[in-house]
Protein backbone atom coordinates (compact mmCIF):
# COMPACT_ATOMS: atom_id res chain seq x y z
CA UNK A 1 0.00 0.00 0.00
CA UNK A 2 2.85 2.39 0.52
CA UNK A 3 4.43 1.54 -2.27
CA UNK A 4 1.55 2.60 -4.48
CA UNK A 5 1.32 5.72 -2.62
CA UNK A 6 5.10 6.98 -3.41
CA UNK A 7 4.40 6.18 -6.86
CA UNK A 8 1.00 7.98 -7.48
CA UNK A 9 2.50 10.80 -5.82
CA UNK A 10 5.97 10.28 -8.19
CA UNK A 11 3.26 10.14 -11.01
CA UNK A 12 1.21 13.19 -9.83
CA UNK A 13 5.00 15.27 -9.30
CA UNK A 14 6.32 14.04 -12.81
CA UNK A 15 2.88 14.93 -14.95
CA UNK A 16 3.09 18.50 -13.03
CA UNK A 17 6.36 19.43 -14.08
CA UNK A 18 5.47 18.44 -17.23
CA UNK A 19 2.63 20.56 -17.63
CA UNK A 20 4.79 23.91 -17.23
CA UNK A 21 3.39 26.92 -18.68
CA UNK A 22 5.33 28.59 -21.58
CA UNK A 23 5.88 32.19 -20.09
CA UNK A 24 3.92 35.07 -22.85
CA UNK A 25 7.58 36.80 -22.86
CA UNK A 26 9.39 34.01 -24.79
CA UNK A 27 8.69 33.85 -28.37
CA UNK A 28 6.80 30.80 -29.97
CA UNK A 29 9.34 28.39 -31.54
CA UNK A 30 9.48 28.91 -35.17
CA UNK A 31 8.77 25.44 -37.04
CA UNK A 32 11.88 23.74 -38.68
CA UNK A 33 11.45 24.26 -42.52
CA UNK A 34 10.09 21.34 -44.30
CA UNK A 35 12.40 22.19 -47.37
CA UNK A 36 14.24 25.02 -49.35
CA UNK A 37 12.36 26.93 -51.63
CA UNK A 38 12.11 24.67 -54.83
CA UNK A 39 14.86 26.09 -57.33
CA UNK A 40 14.89 22.31 -59.79
CA UNK A 41 14.31 19.09 -59.36
CA UNK A 42 17.51 17.65 -58.27
CA UNK A 43 17.42 20.58 -55.56
CA UNK A 44 14.15 19.05 -54.62
CA UNK A 45 15.75 15.88 -54.71
CA UNK A 46 13.56 14.42 -56.75
CA UNK A 47 15.55 11.66 -59.38
CA UNK A 48 14.51 12.35 -62.96
CA UNK A 49 12.76 9.09 -63.06
CA UNK A 50 10.37 10.59 -60.63
CA UNK A 51 9.40 13.52 -62.56
CA UNK A 52 5.30 13.49 -64.04
CA UNK A 53 5.27 12.64 -67.25
CA UNK A 54 4.44 15.61 -69.86
CA UNK A 55 0.93 16.84 -69.29
CA UNK A 56 0.77 15.29 -65.64
CA UNK A 57 1.49 16.84 -61.96
CA UNK A 58 2.70 15.10 -58.84
CA UNK A 59 2.13 16.27 -54.85
CA UNK A 60 5.87 16.08 -53.99
CA UNK A 61 6.50 16.49 -50.40
CA UNK A 62 10.12 17.72 -49.11
CA UNK A 63 11.95 15.86 -46.46
CA UNK A 64 9.73 12.24 -47.85
CA UNK A 65 12.12 9.38 -49.86
CA UNK A 66 10.88 9.57 -53.93
CA UNK A 67 9.51 5.51 -53.29
CA UNK A 68 7.07 7.13 -50.57
CA UNK A 69 5.87 10.19 -52.58
CA UNK A 70 2.38 10.04 -54.32
CA UNK A 71 1.73 8.56 -57.59
CA UNK A 72 1.51 10.64 -60.53
CA UNK A 73 -1.75 12.59 -61.80
CA UNK A 74 -3.58 14.80 -63.43
CA UNK A 75 -3.56 18.57 -62.61
CA UNK A 76 -7.05 18.62 -62.12
CA UNK A 77 -8.23 20.18 -58.65
CA UNK A 78 -4.65 18.95 -57.32
CA UNK A 79 -4.60 22.01 -55.07
CA UNK A 80 -7.32 20.69 -53.65
CA UNK A 81 -6.30 17.31 -52.35
CA UNK A 82 -1.79 18.45 -51.69
CA UNK A 83 -0.65 18.23 -47.81
CA UNK A 84 0.04 21.80 -46.43
CA UNK A 85 3.53 22.51 -47.25
CA UNK A 86 3.71 19.69 -49.91
CA UNK A 87 5.05 21.10 -53.63
CA UNK A 88 2.96 20.63 -56.57
CA UNK A 89 5.42 19.73 -59.65
CA UNK A 90 3.85 19.92 -63.17
CA UNK A 91 5.44 19.39 -66.48
CA UNK A 92 3.70 21.24 -69.01
CA UNK A 93 2.59 19.17 -72.28
CA UNK A 94 3.52 22.34 -74.45
CA UNK A 95 6.87 22.49 -73.47
CA UNK A 96 8.49 19.67 -71.97
CA UNK A 97 11.82 21.47 -71.17
CA UNK A 98 10.63 23.14 -68.15
CA UNK A 99 9.12 22.27 -64.95
CA UNK A 100 6.65 23.74 -62.76
CA UNK A 101 7.03 24.23 -59.26
CA UNK A 102 3.74 25.28 -57.03
CA UNK A 103 4.89 25.72 -53.43
CA UNK A 104 1.83 25.04 -51.07
CA UNK A 105 0.99 26.79 -48.26
CA UNK A 106 1.98 24.68 -44.45
CA UNK A 107 -0.95 25.91 -42.69
CA UNK A 108 -3.64 26.47 -44.83
CA UNK A 109 -4.80 23.71 -47.18
CA UNK A 110 -5.10 24.39 -50.84
CA UNK A 111 -3.55 27.52 -50.41
CA UNK A 112 -0.59 28.00 -53.05
CA UNK A 113 1.69 30.51 -52.13
CA UNK A 114 4.33 30.63 -55.36
CA UNK A 115 4.35 29.73 -58.65
CA UNK A 116 7.94 28.83 -59.83
CA UNK A 117 9.00 27.97 -63.14
CA UNK A 118 12.63 26.38 -64.10
CA UNK A 119 14.26 24.84 -67.07
CA UNK A 120 14.40 21.15 -66.38
CA UNK A 121 18.75 20.59 -67.84
CA UNK A 122 20.02 23.49 -65.63
CA UNK A 123 17.80 24.41 -62.98
CA UNK A 124 17.77 28.09 -64.17
CA UNK A 125 14.73 29.95 -63.05
CA UNK A 126 12.54 31.09 -66.29
CA UNK A 127 9.94 32.97 -64.14
CA UNK A 128 8.24 33.28 -61.11
CA UNK A 129 4.82 34.61 -59.30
Amino acid sequence: MRLATIAAAALAFLAAAACKPVPASEPAPEAAPRGRSPSTAASLNIPPGHLPAPGMCRVWMPGEPPGHQPKPRSCSNIERTAPVGSYIVERPGKDKKVVHVRVMDERRPGVVLRMRVYEIRDGKLVRQG
